[in-house]
């Protein structure tokens, strides 16, 4: 199995000084740094050179060069040590993949898929098959741990081109195990599309996490920090290429240990990625109300779902975008009700002001 790495080039720093022939025959002083452009916009370097007014030869060189350690080259080594990366899939193959992705889209445009399957947000459509699972906005209590699976059913089924295109040369290559996979979820992204910050819920899937790469080359980051009106993303710990066709596999301290996430600098042409995983036995669900005489599931009337008319902008990923959770912020911030309640002990009541105007003070969560 060939691997490879997105690794850091050695440090080294690069200076050159030359004298005057009267001051010295010959004086030079060489040095040489090369950096990661991931690591160098949070590297301090600092030279100071000074010759006494007289010109004589005494000459003084101060050199300061410092890393901050949440930065360090250790933290990286050890998210790269929870990396794999392997070539298994050709261009033909992407191909058809391709092919085959384009037609799930096409499917949740028409409104075939269960009402679980297709979840939307800007710029990037997300598809559940196999297991379908809530997170972010749509969790009644927030935090890790709080994720959930649906209930059986409430998502379509792993179509079968998923198995016998990429899962089946998954196995045939070891980078799973026979009967490993039971979730496939393929995320199409837009140009400036995005996934922030995160770790796949440890409650909820097993380890290792595999993803396949279509479409475009793009970057997966680790450790970054995302901001937000307008969006704005820190410099991460480890920036890794994923190339088109690419399978990256992650475990260990790069899967549980550090964020992960995909910029929206990095997607600069549309770009899907089909991640397998195998969800827990023990993984809890969203509660059903008990049925005295249980019956298998019925596939819900086909949804329309709603299609978007805009057209790809190439300048997308340059500029900011509203996220799924900045619009779930905003929807918490409007009424179209107008109640009258005289309060002074909450800040989410009606306050009348003393000229008549009505205004409300609303509590903002960050999603």
């Amino acid at each position: 199995m060939n691997q490879y790495f997105c690794l850091f080039p050695p440090l080294s720093l690069s200076l050159h000084l030359s004298l005057p022939p009267s001051l010295s025959p010959s004086i030079s002083l060489s040095l040489h740094l090369s950096l990661p452009s991931s690591l160098s916009p949070f590297i301090s370097l600092s030279l100071h050179l000074s010759l006494p007014p007289s010109l004589s030869p005494f000459i003084s060189l101060s050199l300061h060069l410092s890393l901050p350690p949440s930065l360090s080259l250790q933290e990286a080594r050890r998210v790269q040590s929870g990396i794999v990366q392997v070539e298994v899939f050709s261009k033909e193959d992407c191909d058809v993949i391709e092919g085959k992705i384009n037609e799930v889209v096409a499917n949740g445009e028409a409104g075939l898929y269960r009402e679980h399957t297709v979840d939307r947000a800007p710029l990037r459509n997300k598809y559940f098959f196999g297991e379908g699972y809530t997170y972010g906005a749509q969790l009644e209590k927030r935090g890790p741990g709080q994720e959930r699976l649906y209930p059986k059913g409430e998502v379509d089924d792993i179509p079968t081109w998923v198995h016998d295109l990429v899962i089946t040369k998954l196995v045939a290559s070891g980078v799973v195990p026979e009967g490993f996979v039971n979730s496939a979820v393929i995320n199409d992204y837009q140009p400036g599309g995005c996934i922030v910050s995160h770790v796949d819920p440890l409650h909820i899937f097993a380890r290792p996490i595999v993803s396949v790469s279509f479409f475009s080359d793009s970057a997966l980051c680790f450790g970054c920090r995302f901001q937000f009106k307008p969006i704005r993303v820190s410099e991460p710990v480890l920036e890794l290429p994923v190339r088109r066709g690419s399978v990256t596999v992650l475990s260990g301290y790069a899967a549980d240990d550090i964020t992960h996430c995909i910029r929206p600098q990095d997607i600069k042409e549309r770009r899907a990625v089909i991640i397998l995983r195998k969800t827990r036995p023990d993984a809890p669900r969203v509660d059903q109300s008990p049925s005295p005489n249980p019956s298998p599931p019925e596939r819900h009337a086909p949804l329309k779902a709603k299609r978007s008319h805009r057209r790809a902008d190439p300048d997308a990923a340059h500029r900011p975008r509203v996220l799924e959770m900045d619009k779930e912020e905003n929807r918490h911030s409007s009424s179209s009700s107008r109640l009258h309640r005289r309060s002074n002990s909450s800040e989410n009541y009606w306050r009348r002001s003393q000229d008549g105007d009505v205004s409300r003070k609303v509590k903002m969560r960050r999603h």
